[in-house]
């Protein structure tokens, strides 16, 4: 009990001794009850230093409080329109709840959006549209130096560490993910029993902690990363570089929360604070990242190796193309994570202002890896803000394969956007750790819910594209995708951007990439 409550409760007690010895009614002392609280309150107010509205208005200024903690609340149930929430609006969630609840995901009426608004993008659609493919393409993810390549399916969970999601929403989206036949990446917060048990296919990502294969100084074990690659839910493995929302930026866990099971997956000691450094131990030049990038395919026994990033520096990326062509070896996938990425939590300066948005970034990636004629045994995958079929086919007309969703994943298991990831107080027991939260969470009955998602946003994907008269993602050109730049002008994506020939860079670069492709050095990152 805190020192006011002791207060009032002495206060209440004296008065009630007092009521009683003179004998005053009841119904006078019912009354008396709360004006004692409210001058206690008043008091207390005056006296405290630490908020001023309160010591000019003692008890009123509590309002002030109370509307601040329910404005989320208020603003997303009663004030916003459909299409203008943030980080998702209305439209998109609900979307995602109806396919996940396997309803009709259609609106009557038309659209909602201003076509005429600067920024509104739409897919062109043919007049000679094709059947709908019956069977979902998939894509090959392994180049010629993989043994063991993995057919990767058009839209995927993304990285989200156990520890960041509960237990049961890990289970909830790996059962899922099992039942409909694509793919989880682990975070990297480890591979726990959660993303083995139920079978679905699984991307390992490992992070600058290396988690669950690290030694006690926190360097990287290769004998432990062996040992797990090796299991045979384990399809791909992949390195972090970046994170989308947080780019550049390490993590701390405090000790408080690394309890006995975090700690087993992890690879960590009980108790202690961990602390994930913003840059990797194992290499510090391109040439060493492409070489790590080998060792880890190496010791996984052949399986698809790739990385994540959050793109900045194009001269950079330059250098590790370079590294690629002069090493003779490259990654099997990258996954560009775009800066409107989501997270747990994040400083609001690198959410807002640091890293490349999703466009800008696949664009860089895939335009490099074409001019360096590397893109045809490089795949890409996409993640940020991926929830709707739209999303995805604009993704791979973008220059990416395959898409990554993390959200609107939450989103099918029941998330409601509250936007208390980073506190353990999530009220749908998606991203806590607080037992009686997560078990509101019933893995029976969300992990149909995220098998039915990923079908229908797919399936509808495949709807989008032969209403453009194509069946197969490879054959989406940029072209088809348009953005009204002012309200009277347009552009498709092959008029605003600049799109490399193969191998372009390596005999003549355009002069908009000359200067960074001669800047890009294999053997350092330059700034």
């Amino acid at each position: 009990m805190t020192r006011v409550g002791i207060v009032l409760l002495f206060l209440v007690a004296g008065l009630g001794s007092v009521v009683a010895a003179v004998g005053v009614s009841p119904l006078w002392w019912c009354a008396a009850v709360p004006l004692v609280c409210v001058g206690a309150l008043g008091a207390r107010d005056l006296l405290q230093r630490r908020h001023a509205v309160l010591r000019n208005y003692p008890v009123l200024g509590h309002a002030r409080f109370l509307m601040e903690a329910i404005r989320p609340e208020l603003q997303q149930y009663f004030i916003e329109r459909n299409y203008d929430g943030r980080p998702f609006d209305r439209d998109v969630r609900s979307i995602v709840y109806e396919r996940a609840k396997g309803t009709d995901a259609e609106e009557p009426f038309g659209t909602e959006r201003d076509v005429y608004r600067s920024g509104y993008e739409y897919l062109v659609p043919s007049m000679a549209p094709c059947p709908v493919p019956k069977e979902p393409p998939r894509v090959r993810v392994g180049g010629p130096d993989c043994a063991r390549p993995y057919d990767m399916a058009l839209l995927n969970v993304s990285a989200m560490s156990f520890g960041s999601l509960s237990s049961n929403a890990v289970l909830a989206l790996n059962a899922g993910a099992a039942a409909g036949g694509f793919a989880q990446d682990t975070g990297e917060g480890g591979l726990s029993e959660y993303h083995l048990r139920p079978g679905g296919d699984l991307i390992w990502e490992i992070g600058t902690g290396y988690f669950g294969c690290r030694t006690d100084e926190g360097a990287f074990d290769a004998a432990q990363f062996a040992d797990k690659a090796a299991h045979d839910h384990v399809k791909c493995v992949s390195l972090k570089l970046s994170q989308g929302a947080k780019p550049g930026i390490g993590g701390v866990l405090p000790g408080a929360k690394v309890n006995a099971e975090i700690a087993r997956v992890r690879g960590v000691p009980e108790g202690r604070t961990v602390i994930s450094p913003p840059y990797h131990r194992e290499f510090s030049t391109p040439r060493e990242l492409v070489r790590f990038i080998a060792r880890m395919r190496e010791l996984s026994g052949g399986k698809p190796a790739g990385f994540k990033l959050c793109v900045g520096s194009r001269a950079q990326f330059l250098a590790v193309c370079k590294a690629m062509l002069e090493e003779g070896t490259a990654p099997d996938f990258i996954v560009v994570d775009g800066a409107e990425g989501g997270t747990g939590a994040a400083p609001l300066e690198f959410a807002d202002h640091v890293g490349a948005p999703l466009t800008e970034g696949l664009l860089t990636v895939h335009n490099a890896l074409v001019g360096a004629g590397l893109r045809d045994r490089v795949r890409i995958g996409a993640g940020g803000k991926i929830a709707t079929a739209a999303d995805l086919v604009k993704r791979m007309v973008q220059g990416a394969d395959y898409g990554n969703a993390a959200r609107a994943m939450m989103f099918a298991v029941g998330c409601i956007q509250a936007q208390r990831c980073h506190t353990n107080t999530c009220p749908t027991g998606v991203t806590t750790q607080d037992p009686r939260r997560a078990r509101a969470l019933d893995v029976g009955d969300k992990a149909p819910r995220v098998q039915r998602f990923q079908e229908a946003t797919v399936a509808g994907a495949l709807q989008i594209m032969a209403s453009m008269g194509v069946t197969d993602p490879a054959h989406l050109r940029p072209h088809m995708l348009r953005r009204r730049v002012d309200p009277v002008t347009e552009r498709s994506y092959a008029e605003m951007y600049e799109w490399l020939e193969p191998g372009q860079l390596l005999v003549e670069p355009p002069e908009s990439w000359a200067a960074d492709w001669k800047t890009a050095d294999p053997d350092r990152f330059t700034v």
